[in-house]
């Protein structure tokens, strides 16, 4: 008895996908949980994998829009694989031309109309299949450039900056790095620092925690932490809950546990709901400095970049030190230019001298 592939929800305000990739062709052996379709929404991609060991069908095509629970295909249950063979096309008659007007419209007047009729004008610079290459723009994609567009035209977005002394913090990391990996499985980073000396600000600072609903001013009394993920598929803002009850070991477990996801197209549009505050890390590609776009209804987020050795005034004695330069991007509506920039300059403070963070300074 055949097995049914039906949309699962996606999501509590998804209603519908597009399929984006079928992964297993109509008349595929297929093995129960493996890969078998991708579907696309305007919030995050979603694998599906087939029910059971069999023969795989489908009714629905790629870009096809598909709605929550509708069957897209089914698997005929079957423990022996078989070799699909590509069907057959179908074979049509070929229509012999009725001769009509169309057909004997080879006369002088046609001629003339041919050589009237103005050639039509190309784009400069002339757009070929040899000189360009097209494909769809994802919903993904689509929804990113939405909400970048929106942010500059609805936010008074605004950057201030600062750079940070890292000695102390790769310090921790040189020393506690084996017994921390060999604790929790996962390597000691940059990001739970930094989540940890976000809390501290946030809680210093509550209205860079907070954001704007109608005429009222909503602040948040958890501190739940987007962080910026990039992906070949798009950039995914998945959410860590409770950063202030988190270890730096439940951090970096959860930060890599969503990278993961991210690569392999399996995270829920639950886990991209409901943060405060972003921090996005444009170091890992290199980066040197940059003006961070606001995640609404966020009012601020956080960019993280590149360490580099640069000379530094240490006690009046010129020394190299690891330094990283920090932007925090903020709706000017609701930040004030003094709370931004004590906001960073709290976050300096406890990451050049992370013992603060145990005193919750």
């Amino acid at each position: 008895m055949k097995v049914e592939i039906k949309v699962p929800t996606l999501g509590e305000s998804v209603s519908e996908a597009t399929i984006s990739n079928i992964l297993k062709p109509n008349g595929s052996y297929v093995e129960k949980d493996q890969e078998v379709i991708e579907l696309e929404t305007d919030k995050v991609n979603q694998v599906l994998y087939s029910p059971e060991n069999g023969v795989i069908s489908w009714n629905v095509g790629v870009n096809d829009v598909v709605k929550i629970g509708q069957v897209i295909g089914s698997v005929e249950p079957s423990q022996a694989k078989v070799e699909s063979k590509p069907a057959l096309a179908p074979v049509t008659e070929k229509k012999e031309k009725e001769e009509g007007p169309s057909a004997r419209k080879m006369t002088p007047e046609f001629v003339k109309e041919l050589k009237e009729k103005p050639e039509p004008t190309l784009p400069k610079p002339i757009l070929t299949e040899s000189t360009v290459s097209r494909k769809r723009m994802s919903g993904l994609r689509k929804v990113i450039a939405q909400k970048l567009v929106e942010v500059k035209n609805t936010t008074a977005m605004l950057t201030t900056f600062n750079e940070i002394d890292m000695s102390a913090v790769m310090e921790i990391r040189a020393k506690e790095q084996e017994s921390f990996t060999k604790k929790y499985g996962v390597k000691l980073g940059f990001m739970s620092f930094f989540m940890k000396a976000a809390v501290a600000a946030l809680k210093a600072y509550p209205e860079v925690n907070s954001f704007i609903d109608g005429d009222e001013i909503v602040t948040f009394n958890t501190y739940d932490i987007s962080v910026a993920i990039g992906t070949e598929k798009g950039l995914f803002v998945p959410v860590i809950k409770n950063c202030d009850k988190l270890k730096f070991g439940e951090i970096e477990q959860k930060i890599q546990e969503y990278a993961k996801k991210a690569r392999d197209g399996k995270i829920t549009v639950d886990e991209l709901k409901g943060g405060n505050f972003t921090i996005t890390n444009g170091g890992t590609y290199g980066s040197l400095l940059s003006t961070p776009i606001i995640n609404p209804p966020q009012s601020a987020i956080l960019g993280m970049h590149s360490i580099t050795k640069r000379a530094a005034v240490v006690k009046d004695q010129i020394e190299i030190r690891p330094i990283m330069f920090v932007a925090l991007s903020y709706d000017h509506r609701i930040i004030d230019g003094r709370e931004a920039v004590l906001f960073l300059v709290h976050m300096k403070q406890n990451l050049e001298d992370p013992a603060r963070l145990l005193l919750d300074l």
